[in-house]
């Protein structure tokens, strides 16, 4: 599938309306939108994460693989369901993946205590951001009536993987909530 992109700005937008990805179109607020500008908000902090030192490159690895992901979620988010042509559609392997990933770092962790408080290394702290803003796009998935269930399976499971590899790059000494400590 190749994609072509000739033209970046198309004043098709001004009035606040935008096309789906089946050209019908749509106000900008309209909770599909919505849901896929989540999205593509999550991908940029995921970018960002990538960048961050200190993040080990098997986790830069897989989160350049979630990236991709994202796009087909995305893509698949911006088209109604139903139409002839036969649309990009998240896989429930593409889940699957997911789950591995989760699985493989987790049985290198120690059994958690308590909460977690978002922080702790530099890398660590991007992924809690991802991992916040993940959970948003999925409660912005969640509203669109018509979206493919996968779509919310995957970032729910995607936020599970974020909250993971953050604490494997907090290698064991994260910062964890002690209830009432403040008090």
């Amino acid at each position: 599938m190749t994609v072509n992109l000739t033209r970046i700005y198309t004043k098709l937008g001004d009035g606040g309306e935008t096309h789906l990805g089946d050209m019908s179109r749509v106000p900008k607020t309209h909770p599909r939108i919505e849901a896929y500008g989540a999205v593509d908000e999550l991908n940029a902090q995921i970018g960002l994460a990538v960048t961050v030192d200190g993040l080990p490159e098997q986790y830069a690895e897989w989160l350049r693989h979630v990236q991709n992901d994202l796009f087909d979620l995305g893509a698949d988010l911006s088209v109604p369901d139903g139409g002839e042509r036969e649309r990009l559609r998240l896989a429930p392997e593409q889940t699957a993946w997911l789950e591995r990933a989760c699985d493989e770092v987790n049985a290198t962790l120690k059994p958690l205590r308590s909460f977690v408080l978002p922080g702790g290394t530099r890398a660590a702290a991007h992924l809690h951001v991802c991992r916040t803003v993940c959970r948003r796009a999925e409660r912005r998935a969640i509203l669109v009536e018509d979206a493919n269930p996968e779509v919310v399976r995957y970032l729910n499971r995607l936020s599970d993987l974020l909250f993971i590899l953050s604490r494997g790059a907090n290698s064991g000494e994260e910062p964890l909530w002690e209830p009432g400590r403040h008090r």
